[in-house]
């Protein structure tokens, strides 16, 4: 599946306030999504010693697709092509990574 295709269909079922307006609520959502992925690493460091097993990373993978889906929402409400921001970011760290500038800090390196 194309991210141009998951963004449109992701899309049929997002039921919010004020969509397409209210990019805070798919950005509040993502962030809660996304402790919820660390959560379960967390987890998974304290009760099984980092041991991953293939039902402990079915349960993350379900967390990893509502961090995506949230994701999504949040570039659609920007008016984001995921597609092009997908392609965009690849370009972005390619030439770092050419510049030898993958190390160090700031977003224009």
């Amino acid at each position: 599946m194309h991210f141009s295709d998951y963004q449109k269909q992701s899309r049929l079922t997002a039921i919010y306030p004020q969509m397409g307006q209210n990019f805070t609520y798919s950005l509040i959502g993502l962030v809660g999504e996304t402790g919820e992925v660390a959560e379960k690493i967390k987890k998974l460091i304290r009760d099984k010693q980092g041991k991953l097993d293939n039902i402990y990373r079915a349960e993350i993978k379900k967390e990893m697709g509502d961090v995506l889906w949230y994701f999504s929402q949040l570039a659609t409400d920007l008016g984001i092509d995921l597609e092009d921001l997908v392609k965009t970011n690849l370009e972005k760290i390619q030439s770092r990574q050419i510049r030898h500038k993958i190390h160090g800090s700031g977003d224009n390196r």
